[in-house]
Protein backbone atom coordinates (compact mmCIF):
# COMPACT_ATOMS: atom_id res chain seq x y z
CA UNK A 1 0.00 0.00 0.00
CA UNK A 2 3.08 2.21 0.77
CA UNK A 3 4.79 1.56 -2.53
CA UNK A 4 1.35 2.24 -4.21
CA UNK A 5 1.25 5.36 -2.97
CA UNK A 6 4.51 6.58 -2.94
CA UNK A 7 4.20 5.47 -7.16
CA UNK A 8 1.20 7.94 -7.14
CA UNK A 9 3.08 10.88 -5.55
CA UNK A 10 5.69 10.55 -8.00
CA UNK A 11 3.36 9.86 -11.12
CA UNK A 12 1.72 13.25 -9.45
CA UNK A 13 5.10 15.63 -9.40
CA UNK A 14 5.97 14.40 -13.00
CA UNK A 15 3.04 15.83 -14.23
CA UNK A 16 3.46 18.89 -12.33
CA UNK A 17 6.73 19.22 -13.62
CA UNK A 18 5.78 18.64 -17.36
CA UNK A 19 2.72 20.86 -16.56
CA UNK A 20 5.49 23.39 -15.74
CA UNK A 21 7.53 22.82 -18.37
CA UNK A 22 5.24 23.39 -21.30
CA UNK A 23 3.85 26.46 -19.31
CA UNK A 24 7.49 27.78 -19.46
CA UNK A 25 7.29 27.17 -22.98
CA UNK A 26 4.52 28.91 -23.60
CA UNK A 27 5.89 31.94 -22.10
CA UNK A 28 9.26 31.79 -23.78
CA UNK A 29 7.25 31.60 -27.13
CA UNK A 30 5.30 34.64 -26.50
CA UNK A 31 8.12 36.62 -27.67
CA UNK A 32 8.37 35.24 -31.01
CA UNK A 33 4.28 35.32 -31.36
CA UNK A 34 4.74 39.50 -30.70
CA UNK A 35 7.34 39.72 -32.89
CA UNK A 36 5.60 38.11 -35.60
CA UNK A 37 2.14 40.61 -34.65
CA UNK A 38 4.50 43.12 -34.98
CA UNK A 39 5.43 42.81 -39.01
CA UNK A 40 1.58 43.98 -39.09
CA UNK A 41 2.74 47.27 -40.27
CA UNK A 42 4.54 46.00 -43.06
CA UNK A 43 1.52 43.86 -43.72
CA UNK A 44 -0.84 46.66 -43.49
CA UNK A 45 1.88 49.03 -45.36
CA UNK A 46 2.82 47.00 -48.44
CA UNK A 47 -1.04 45.53 -48.91
CA UNK A 48 -1.97 49.30 -48.84
CA UNK A 49 0.50 50.64 -51.34
CA UNK A 50 -0.07 47.61 -53.63
CA UNK A 51 -3.95 48.40 -53.83
CA UNK A 52 -3.50 51.87 -54.42
CA UNK A 53 -0.63 52.61 -56.39
CA UNK A 54 -1.60 49.87 -58.99
CA UNK A 55 -5.24 51.12 -59.10
CA UNK A 56 -4.02 54.85 -59.81
CA UNK A 57 -1.64 53.22 -62.59
CA UNK A 58 -4.37 50.88 -64.32
CA UNK A 59 -6.76 53.70 -63.96
CA UNK A 60 -4.81 56.06 -65.63
CA UNK A 61 -3.80 53.98 -68.37
CA UNK A 62 -6.97 52.23 -69.09
CA UNK A 63 -8.65 56.23 -69.07
CA UNK A 64 -5.95 57.45 -71.46
CA UNK A 65 -5.65 55.05 -73.57
CA UNK A 66 -8.90 52.47 -73.29
CA UNK A 67 -6.16 49.64 -74.49
CA UNK A 68 -6.53 46.19 -72.21
CA UNK A 69 -2.79 45.29 -73.46
CA UNK A 70 -1.27 48.82 -72.16
CA UNK A 71 -3.31 48.65 -68.74
CA UNK A 72 -1.51 45.59 -68.40
CA UNK A 73 1.44 46.17 -69.14
CA UNK A 74 1.53 48.79 -67.21
CA UNK A 75 -0.13 47.24 -64.09
CA UNK A 76 2.39 44.50 -64.13
CA UNK A 77 5.56 46.83 -64.81
CA UNK A 78 4.22 49.18 -61.73
CA UNK A 79 3.58 45.82 -59.44
CA UNK A 80 6.87 43.94 -59.66
CA UNK A 81 8.68 47.21 -59.52
CA UNK A 82 7.11 48.48 -56.39
CA UNK A 83 7.31 45.11 -54.63
CA UNK A 84 10.83 45.06 -55.12
CA UNK A 85 10.87 48.86 -54.15
CA UNK A 86 9.22 48.19 -51.20
CA UNK A 87 11.01 45.21 -49.91
CA UNK A 88 14.31 46.64 -50.66
CA UNK A 89 13.28 49.68 -48.82
CA UNK A 90 11.81 47.77 -46.05
CA UNK A 91 15.31 45.73 -45.19
CA UNK A 92 17.69 48.98 -46.03
CA UNK A 93 15.88 51.56 -43.46
CA UNK A 94 15.11 48.64 -40.95
CA UNK A 95 18.34 47.48 -41.51
CA UNK A 96 19.75 51.09 -40.82
CA UNK A 97 17.79 51.56 -37.71
CA UNK A 98 18.40 48.26 -36.02
CA UNK A 99 22.36 49.26 -36.74
CA UNK A 100 21.91 52.49 -34.95
CA UNK A 101 19.93 50.88 -32.00
CA UNK A 102 22.96 48.11 -31.70
CA UNK A 103 25.77 50.76 -31.90
CA UNK A 104 23.78 52.68 -28.87
CA UNK A 105 23.27 49.62 -27.12
CA UNK A 106 27.34 48.91 -27.28
CA UNK A 107 28.14 52.21 -26.09
CA UNK A 108 25.45 51.75 -22.96
CA UNK A 109 27.28 48.50 -22.55
CA UNK A 110 30.89 49.70 -22.80
CA UNK A 111 29.94 52.80 -20.11
CA UNK A 112 28.72 49.82 -17.52
CA UNK A 113 32.30 48.45 -17.82
CA UNK A 114 33.78 51.44 -17.61
CA UNK A 115 31.71 53.05 -15.14
CA UNK A 116 29.94 50.59 -12.76
CA UNK A 117 29.03 53.10 -9.76
CA UNK A 118 27.75 55.53 -11.97
CA UNK A 119 25.21 53.05 -14.05
CA UNK A 120 24.75 51.56 -10.39
CA UNK A 121 23.40 55.13 -9.75
CA UNK A 122 21.64 55.61 -12.92
CA UNK A 123 19.82 52.29 -12.46
CA UNK A 124 18.24 53.36 -8.86
CA UNK A 125 17.35 56.36 -10.28
CA UNK A 126 15.05 54.67 -13.26
CA UNK A 127 13.55 52.24 -10.82
CA UNK A 128 12.79 55.44 -8.99
CA UNK A 129 11.35 57.40 -11.54
CA UNK A 130 8.89 53.64 -11.97
CA UNK A 131 7.55 54.12 -8.28
CA UNK A 132 10.54 52.52 -6.26
CA UNK A 133 11.57 54.05 -2.73
CA UNK A 134 14.98 55.21 -2.75
CA UNK A 135 16.02 52.56 -0.38
CA UNK A 136 14.17 49.73 -2.51
CA UNK A 137 15.47 50.83 -5.82
CA UNK A 138 18.69 50.53 -4.53
CA UNK A 139 18.34 47.43 -3.21
CA UNK A 140 17.06 45.74 -6.59
CA UNK A 141 19.65 47.83 -8.65
CA UNK A 142 22.60 46.32 -6.27
CA UNK A 143 20.81 42.76 -6.80
CA UNK A 144 20.51 43.21 -10.50
CA UNK A 145 24.32 44.03 -10.85
CA UNK A 146 25.43 40.40 -9.55
CA UNK A 147 23.52 38.91 -12.47
CA UNK A 148 25.28 40.62 -15.26
CA UNK A 149 22.60 39.44 -17.79
CA UNK A 150 19.27 40.76 -16.50
CA UNK A 151 21.11 43.73 -15.21
CA UNK A 152 22.64 44.63 -19.06
CA UNK A 153 19.42 43.37 -20.52
CA UNK A 154 17.22 45.63 -17.55
CA UNK A 155 19.49 48.94 -17.84
CA UNK A 156 19.18 49.30 -21.93
CA UNK A 157 15.19 48.30 -22.07
CA UNK A 158 15.27 50.91 -18.91
CA UNK A 159 17.49 53.99 -20.44
CA UNK A 160 17.53 53.99 -24.26
CA UNK A 161 13.89 51.86 -24.53
CA UNK A 162 15.01 49.35 -26.99
CA UNK A 163 15.07 45.71 -26.83
CA UNK A 164 18.82 44.39 -26.19
CA UNK A 165 18.90 41.61 -28.51
CA UNK A 166 18.17 43.71 -31.66
CA UNK A 167 18.69 41.88 -34.59
CA UNK A 168 19.95 43.50 -37.76
CA UNK A 169 18.64 40.89 -39.89
CA UNK A 170 15.32 42.34 -41.31
CA UNK A 171 14.86 39.57 -44.43
CA UNK A 172 11.27 38.91 -42.92
CA UNK A 173 9.97 42.10 -42.61
CA UNK A 174 11.05 42.88 -46.55
CA UNK A 175 9.73 39.83 -47.43
CA UNK A 176 6.46 40.53 -45.68
CA UNK A 177 6.22 44.13 -47.12
CA UNK A 178 7.15 42.57 -50.71
CA UNK A 179 4.52 39.94 -50.94
CA UNK A 180 1.64 42.03 -49.49
CA UNK A 181 2.47 44.79 -52.42
CA UNK A 182 1.99 41.68 -54.90
CA UNK A 183 -0.82 40.22 -53.22
CA UNK A 184 -2.72 43.63 -52.90
CA UNK A 185 -2.14 44.46 -56.58
CA UNK A 186 -3.56 41.50 -57.97
CA UNK A 187 -7.08 43.12 -56.96
CA UNK A 188 -6.92 46.31 -59.23
CA UNK A 189 -5.70 44.67 -61.98
CA UNK A 190 -6.87 41.52 -62.23
CA UNK A 191 -10.04 42.84 -63.96
CA UNK A 192 -8.29 43.74 -66.82
CA UNK A 193 -7.51 40.35 -67.76
CA UNK A 194 -10.84 39.08 -68.63
CA UNK A 195 -12.74 41.88 -69.35
CA UNK A 196 -13.02 45.22 -71.94
CA UNK A 197 -11.62 48.25 -70.57
CA UNK A 198 -15.23 50.13 -70.21
CA UNK A 199 -16.01 47.02 -67.77
CA UNK A 200 -13.01 46.47 -66.09
CA UNK A 201 -12.77 49.48 -64.41
CA UNK A 202 -15.79 49.80 -62.21
CA UNK A 203 -14.67 46.19 -61.27
CA UNK A 204 -11.41 46.75 -60.81
CA UNK A 205 -12.48 49.61 -58.22
CA UNK A 206 -15.13 47.97 -56.58
CA UNK A 207 -12.37 44.89 -56.34
CA UNK A 208 -10.03 47.18 -54.25
CA UNK A 209 -12.71 48.67 -52.16
CA UNK A 210 -13.53 44.76 -51.13
CA UNK A 211 -9.46 43.98 -50.56
CA UNK A 212 -9.41 47.28 -48.84
CA UNK A 213 -12.34 45.89 -46.39
CA UNK A 214 -10.10 42.62 -46.32
CA UNK A 215 -6.98 44.38 -45.02
CA UNK A 216 -9.34 46.26 -42.36
CA UNK A 217 -10.65 43.00 -40.60
CA UNK A 218 -7.15 41.26 -41.06
CA UNK A 219 -5.62 44.64 -39.21
CA UNK A 220 -8.49 44.32 -36.76
CA UNK A 221 -8.70 40.36 -36.05
CA UNK A 222 -4.84 40.80 -35.51
CA UNK A 223 -4.79 44.23 -33.33
CA UNK A 224 -8.18 42.71 -31.12
CA UNK A 225 -10.12 45.89 -32.36
CA UNK A 226 -13.61 46.01 -33.88
CA UNK A 227 -13.78 45.04 -37.39
CA UNK A 228 -16.15 47.77 -38.12
CA UNK A 229 -14.17 50.43 -37.43
CA UNK A 230 -10.66 48.70 -38.29
CA UNK A 231 -12.11 47.84 -42.00
CA UNK A 232 -14.10 51.76 -42.23
CA UNK A 233 -10.70 53.66 -41.54
CA UNK A 234 -8.87 51.54 -43.53
CA UNK A 235 -11.56 52.23 -46.36
CA UNK A 236 -11.37 55.83 -45.42
CA UNK A 237 -7.80 56.76 -46.03
CA UNK A 238 -7.12 54.13 -48.95
CA UNK A 239 -10.11 55.88 -50.74
CA UNK A 240 -8.92 59.24 -49.68
CA UNK A 241 -5.32 58.24 -50.90
CA UNK A 242 -6.94 57.26 -54.06
CA UNK A 243 -8.60 60.04 -54.80
CA UNK A 244 -5.91 62.04 -53.97
CA UNK A 245 -4.01 60.05 -56.75
CA UNK A 246 -6.63 60.63 -59.38
CA UNK A 247 -6.95 64.29 -58.87
CA UNK A 248 -3.31 64.98 -59.50
CA UNK A 249 -2.85 62.36 -61.87
CA UNK A 250 -5.98 63.06 -64.34
CA UNK A 251 -8.41 65.70 -63.27
CA UNK A 252 -5.16 68.35 -62.62
CA UNK A 253 -3.57 67.40 -66.33
CA UNK A 254 -6.69 67.67 -68.27
CA UNK A 255 -7.53 71.23 -66.51
CA UNK A 256 -3.87 72.10 -68.22
CA UNK A 257 -4.89 70.75 -71.32
CA UNK A 258 -3.11 67.57 -71.12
Amino acid sequence: MADSTREVARESQQVDVQGADERHAGLFAEKGRIERLGRIRQLVFGSLDGLLVPLGVVSGVAGGTGNTKAVIAAGVAEAFAGALSMGAGEFISGRSEAQVQRTEIDKELEEMRQEPEHELREMGLLLEREGLSVEDARAVAVTLSRYPEAYHKTMVEKELGLRPDVSTVRVPEALTMGVSYIIGSIFPLIAYFFLPVAVALPVSLALTVVALIAVGVIRGTLARINLVVSALEIVLVGGASAAGGYLLGVVIPRLFGY
